[in-house]
């Protein structure tokens, strides 16, 4: 991170990974069949983006909670809760624990005939969480909107690369090079019949930024 401490990434598959920060373990929509997730560190935080099956899971969640656990989750999400979580919509900030903040930001579809996957007016969320001084911005399911689009001083970025439902390589191509993170890392891809072409979206982004690729399939 900015001020040298650390941040660790663990991915698990497609949209869900975790990250350990000054002992603190956050969980990003926390979805997998194949997880052992009673083995895994009790969480601190756990984020959900929106309310799709591939990521929005209760007993998942319920599992990895720890006593004074935050769930941090978008407002359809927040209706299917079964127990206190703190809810966010476009626009709104967080900071659940001290050094840990939290801004929501869009994540919509505006593709035409792909708007229905993720409505503007149902307010999935995004999120850009600052750790250590470090912007590590996770987009949800989205496309390359105004919105995504006007994101400035990100570090590190997922952005979501898979049809239909999320950014083609193109959009996604767009999106990073509007935002400009100094690390990219392609997820929510696979899982789907079209394939995303991950090897076009690294040779596009050549000299615009560092992409990491990571098994999420």
């Amino acid at each position: 991170a900015r001020d040298g401490s650390k941040i660790t990434l663990t991915f698990f598959a497609h949209a869900s990974f975790a990250m350990e920060w000054n002992g603190h373990h956050i969980y990003v929509d926390s979805v997998g069949e194949g997880v052992k997730w009673d083995k895994l560190p009790k969480a601190d935080l756990v984020l959900v983006t929106h309310s799709h099956y591939d990521h929005f899971d209760m007993p998942t969640i319920e599992t990895l909670q720890a006593a004074g656990c935050v769930v941090v989750c978008d407002k359809t999400t927040a209706e299917a809760f079964e127990h206190d979580c703190v809810t966010m919509t476009p626009g709104m900030e967080s900071e659940p624990f001290e050094g840990v903040h939290i801004k929501a930001v869009p994540a919509y579809n505006i593709s035409e005939g792909h708007t229905d996957f993720h409505p503007q007016a149902r307010e999935d969320c995004g999120y850009v969480l600052t750790l250590g001084g470090t912007t590590i911005y996770v987009a949800g399911d989205t496309e390359d909107n105004e919105d995504v689009l006007a994101l400035r001083d990100i570090d590190v970025a997922f952005l979501p690369v898979n049809q239909p439902y999320t950014m083609t390589v193109e959009q996604a191509v767009n999106a990073v090079k509007s935002i400009r993170p100094l690390v990219f890392y392609p997820y929510h891809y696979g899982q789907v019949e079209q394939k995303t072409d991950i090897d076009a979206l690294v040779a596009a982004l050549d000299g615009v930024c560092e992409v990491r690729v990571r098994p999420m399939e």
